[in-house]
């Protein structure tokens, strides 16, 4: 049975491929999680009543803690989805990515070469480390043009640049000490488990409660969006059947404004909860989702443009995404109807819905 190491298992990508896992292998799953403000176990709550499941509250930047996890349970693989994620957090305090993101990556991928090195040489040839990353390494892209894996990286923001650094040290792990490892950068995620500071979950939960729906700069930035259990999808075709020292590209070839996601949010909210019959908007006198919009001064070193070209990973791997864009929408902001409590949970004590990203004080 093979046993793989998933580290930031209860983030919102992490807990989604431990789900997904879980239902499409027969392998074990050890969960690494700190469990900061965007890890809870509230989102693993089914998930960690699989005997085949193990959680381990742990800093993937422990060194000491790190090779304990190794050595305890013999991984043939590791997932790592730990990481500092919310580009805004990044301009307000930059350390935590740094530490996370780069110093992280270095410990898990010193503590799997020290493993594999023990490993027989079937084993060894065996074993993968999976590196989740984002399209934002690549930078902004101009009207034109998608990214692909051999696209010049060029991020501009302290977490883009934090992932870029990652991004080259796993690299340099198997060009020096050949370690099996695969890289994968995803478009922008969205769907059940996020955590409320990111655009969909921020701007659905607020319409629900006549709250203002903050649109930076013009709404005219553009992402490529893609469903997380299409994206975990991927992720364990390139674990299980990816090439040591490849990457692949996983886009959902769904390229929208952010102004675009918000009034279609807007759309999607009324069908489920007419504004006519939402307190919260009458209280207002508001008539319409569309009343809550609201332009604010755009963030510092806000790309403008990022779209993927997935072809590799669709011609190697056969994989495909299930759900385009309206339809991968509807069921997440069903979800977050029907699962109020899960954000009440998640946001307790950490996170208000404030402006993140003004910049560092």
């Amino acid at each position: 049975m093979q046993t793989f190491i998933v580290t930031g298992g209860a983030g919102f990508i992490g807990a989604n491929f431990v789900r997904y896992a879980l239902a499409q292998t027969d392998a074990r799953l050890v969960i690494v999680d700190k469990l900061t403000y965007a890890g809870n176990l509230a989102s693993l709550a089914a998930e960690l009543k699989d005997a085949r499941v193990q959680f381990l509250q742990a800093d993937i930047a422990d060194k000491e803690a790190m090779a304990a996890v190794f050595r305890d349970h013999q991984p043939t693989g590791v997932v790592n989805f730990a990481a500092e994620s919310h580009v805004d957090r990044s301009i307000d305090d930059p350390s935590p990515f740094i530490e996370t993101n780069i110093s992280g990556t270095f410990v898990l991928l010193e503590a799997a070469r020290k493993h594999i090195a023990k490993l027989s040489a079937e084993a060894q040839r065996a074993f993968r480390f999976l590196h989740v990353s984002t399209d934002e390494v690549y930078g902004s892209l101009g009207e034109t043009g998608l990214f692909s894996e051999t696209t010049p990286y060029a991020p501009n923001s302290p977490y883009s640049a934090s992932k870029a650094s990652a991004d080259h040290l796993v690299r340099a792990w198997h060009e020096t000490f050949g370690l099996p490892t695969v890289v994968t950068n995803c478009s922008n995620n969205y769907g059940p488990l996020q955590f409320p500071e990111k655009l969909i979950p921020l701007m659905l939960l607020n319409a629900m409660d006549g709250k203002k729906l903050p649109i930076y700069g013009d709404g005219g930035n553009i992402r490529d969006w893609l469903y997380v259990e299409d994206h975990c999808a991927g992720i364990l075709l390139a674990l299980q059947h990816g090439r040591p020292g490849e990457k692949y590209n996983i886009g959902g070839d769904n390229e929208r404004t952010n102004l675009q996601i918000v009034d279609r949010i807007c759309a999607e909210v009324e069908r489920v909860l007419p504004a006519a019959e939402n307190p919260a908007l009458q209280a207002q006198g508001k008539t319409s989702y569309q009343d809550l919009k609201v332009f604010v001064a755009d963030r510092p070193g806000h790309d403008r443009r990022y779209a993927i070209d997935a072809t590799k990973i669709r011609t190697e791997l056969g994989w495909q995404p299930a759900h385009d864009f309206e339809s991968g929408l509807a069921k997440t902001i069903r979800w977050y109807f029907e699962n109020r409590q899960w954000c009440a949970t998640v946001l307790a004590g950490k996170y208000e819905r404030e402006r993140l990203g003004i910049g560092a004080s």
